[in-house]
């Protein structure tokens, strides 16, 4: 009986000493998207991604063959979706992805490159909650293959190319002032030529 009481207030104690931990983090970095998480913070939010991921899908095998063809839709599929928060290079640069906290991973970083592609696959498909990554799976099979070939996508990002970013420039979505001054452009022009 003693044992099971020094082992409820053991587990008190400690709860009441992380909650206080934690309070005077918060105190001290506040809940400030812009500061760099601490190495700990992210020790700790790699730990639970890897828990977080069933060992059943961890172990899951790309059934998607890679070839020039699935390549260039993954592309075009990153470049259009996922290169806003990741970048086209896979940097994670980008104003949105900057502004995430934690910061949008370097896609081409080991810590990424060492992921299983089952657990790529696992986070595209359902997103990881308290990071600004959605869960972009429908449960189709459709989706899933195209998630299976951004896998594939994903493991090229450390060798992209020049030629590669200038197409992917090109297939990104083009934002409500880029379409407006391009508009203002193309009416401009047609008024010189009547």
């Amino acid at each position: 009986m003693r044992t099971a009481v020094a082992v409820v207030i053991g587990l008190a104690v400690a709860m009441a000493v992380l909650m206080v931990g934690g309070v005077l983090y918060l105190g001290q970095t506040g809940l400030s998207a812009r500061a760099e998480p601490a190495s700990a913070e992210v020790t700790l939010a790699r730990l639970a991604r890897r828990v977080a991921v069933p060992s059943t899908a961890r172990a899951l095998a790309n059934p998607v063959k890679p070839s020039p063809e699935v390549l260039s839709e993954a592309m075009a599929h990153y470049a259009d979706h996922c290169a806003t928060c990741h970048a086209n290079d896979g940097s994670g640069n980008t104003e949105m992805g900057r502004g995430l906290y934690p910061r949008a991973p370097d896609m081409r970083s080991a810590a990424t490159q060492r992921l299983t592609d089952g657990e790529l696959f696992y986070v595209i498909e359902n997103g990881i909650r308290f990071t600004g990554m959605p869960a972009w799976g429908t449960r189709s099979r459709g989706n899933e293959a195209a998630t299976w070939a951004l896998v594939h996508f994903i493991r090229r990002l450390p060798r992209l190319g020049d030629d590669e970013l200038q197409r992917m420039k090109d297939l990104n979505p083009r934002s409500p002032e880029e379409i407006r001054q391009e508009l203002e452009e193309e009416r401009f022009l047609n008024q010189g030529a009547q």
